[in-house]
C-alpha cells in the first residue's frame, strides 16, 4: 500500500483499509502485514492494532520515490511472502510469483483527456503489463472486469470480484444536524450533500446548471464536499455565472463524522458522476437512510440496483427527481438500507479471501 498516502487517494483507501479490517473480523488464516507511506500507522491506528504495519521512510508522496522503494527496500521486504496483494492498480517489474492485483478503476481509457500526458503514458504502460503479470486481479464491480477484459483480454478464470464494504460503525458518531447547520449557515434549508473532489467526471457543473434552471426553489442549498480537483476554478466561475452562490455551499474536505451527519440530514445523495469504478459514496448513503440520485453511467446502476433513482446525464431527465423523490422516500429508503446489507466489511473480506485462493492456484500453476 505505498501507494496509499492518507487522505489523498479516495475511495480506494477506504476500500482496502475496510476490506483489511474484515479480515481480522473474519479472523482469516491469512497472516498480514501492510506495507505502507510513513505515518499511514498514525491514520489508521484501529488497523495497526489489527495487522502489522511495516512503513517505509517516506511519506511516498512522489511517483518516483514510490516506485523506487516498490523495487527495492520493499522486494528485499517481502522475499518470504506466500503471496503478495498490490492495492494500487500497479505490479512492479520485480514481481512476487504469487500476485494479486487490485484495479480500481481504468478511467484513463475513458477520458484520457483528465490526465496529465505524463500521468497517462505512465497508466498506458504499466497497467496493461501489470495485469497481464498479476497472479489474479480483484475488482470492485462487473463494470470494472468487462473493460478489463474488453480492453486487456483479461479471463474471466483470472478475475475476482472484491465489493465495496461500509463498516458497521459507519453513521454512529455523525455530528449532530443542529451543529451542521450552523457551523455552514444552512438554517432550516432542504440540503443536496455531492461528497466529491472536483474533478471533471464528478459532473459539480451539471447539478449547477439544474440549481439554476430546474431546482430553483429558494429553500434548497447544494452543498458540496471534497478537495479541489482539476475542474475547480471552472466551478468557482460558473457558480458566479449563474447567479446561485446564495443556494451552493462549499466546504471542502470534511472529517468523516460530518460527512456522516451531512449525508443522513440531507434530502438526497445526488452523484451524476460520468465514471466510477464502484462510487463508495451512494452506498454510504444507503446504508444512512438517505435516498440517492445518480446517473446510469458504468457502474453505479450496478450498485444502487433498485434502491435509488438512476437517470441519464440529461438536465430534463433530472429535472422532476426532487419530486419523484418526495413520493418515494420512504420505499427508496427502505430499499437502500435493504441494499446496503449486500455490502459489509466482512463480506468484502470474504471475496478477498476467494482471490487470494485464485493467486495462489495460478501462482502455483506458475511455478
Amino acid at each position: 500500500m505505498l501507494w496509499c498516502i492518507p487522505g489523498e487517494v479516495g475511495g480506494s483507501e477506504e476500500y482496502l483499509v475496510r476490506q483489511l479490517s474484515g479480515l481480522a473480523a473474519i479472523e482469516s488464516p491469512y497472516d498480514i502485514t501492510v506495507y505502507a507511506p510513513r505515518g499511514f500507522g498514525a491514520e489508521h491506528p484501529d488497523l495497526a492494532a489489527m495487522h502489522r504495519v511495516v512503513e517505509a521512510a517516506s511519506s511516498c508522496r512522489r511517483r518516483e520515490v514510490r516506485i523506487f522503494l516498490e523495487h527495492t527496500w520493499l522486494a528485499r521486504q517481502i522475499g518470504q511472502s506466500k503471496i503478495v496483494h498490490h492495492g494500487g492498480g500497479i505490479v512492479p517489474s520485480r514481481a512476487h510469483r504469487a500476485t494479486l492485483l487490485t484495479v480500481h478503476d481504468v478511467q484513463y481509457l475513458t477520458y484520457p483527456e483528465y490526465f496529465s500526458a505524463h500521468k497517462l503514458k505512465y497508466l498506458q504502460n504499466r497497467v496493461p503489463s501489470s495485469i497481464s503479470r498479476a497472479s489474479a486481479v480483484a475488482v470492485p464491480s462487473a463494470y470494472v472486469a468487462a473493460t478489463l477484459m474488453e480492453s486487456f483480454n483479461a479471463t474471466q478464470d483470472k478475475i475476482q470480484m472484491v465489493r465495496h464494504g461500509v463498516s458497521e460503525t459507519l453513521g454512529k458518531h455523525a455530528t449532530p444536524e443542529s451543529e451542521l447547520r450552523q457551523r455552514y449557515g444552512l438554517g432550516t434549508a432542504e440540503v443536496l450533500f455531492m461528497p466529491a473532489i472536483t474533478h471533471p467526471h464528478k459532473n459539480h457543473e451539471f447539478l449547477l446548471q439544474l440549481l439554476a434552471t430546474k431546482w430553483t426553489s429558494p429553500k434548497l442549498r447544494l452543498v458540496f464536499a471534497g478537495g479541489e480537483g482539476r475542474s475547480e476554478i471552472a466551478i468557482q466561475q460558473r457558480i458566479v455565472e449563474l447567479g446561485i452562490a446564495d443556494r451552493v455551499v462549499r466546504i471542502g474536505r470534511v472529517a468523516p463524522n460530518d460527512r456522516d451527519g451531512l449525508i443522513k440530514m440531507s434530502l438526497a445523495l445526488v452523484f451524476p458522476s460520468s465514471y466510477e469504478g464502484f462510487g463508495a459514496p451512494v452506498l454510504e448513503a444507503m446504508k444512512l437512510g438517505t435516498p440517492v440520485i445518480a446517473s446510469d453511467q458504468t457502474s453505479l446502476p450496478e450498485v444502487i440496483g433498485n434502491a435509488g433513482l438512476i437517470l441519464p446525464l440529461e438536465i430534463e431527465a433530472w429535472s422532476g427527481a426532487i419530486d419523484q423523490l418526495r413520493q418515494r422516500r420512504n420505499d427508496l429508503i427502505e430499499r437502500g438500507i435493504r441494499r446496503a446489507t449486500e455490502f459489509t466489511e466482512v463480506k468484502s473480506a470474504e471475496d478477498l479471501c476467494l482471490a487470494y485462493e485464485r493467486a495462489l492456484s495460478s501462482g502455483s500453476n506458475q511455478r
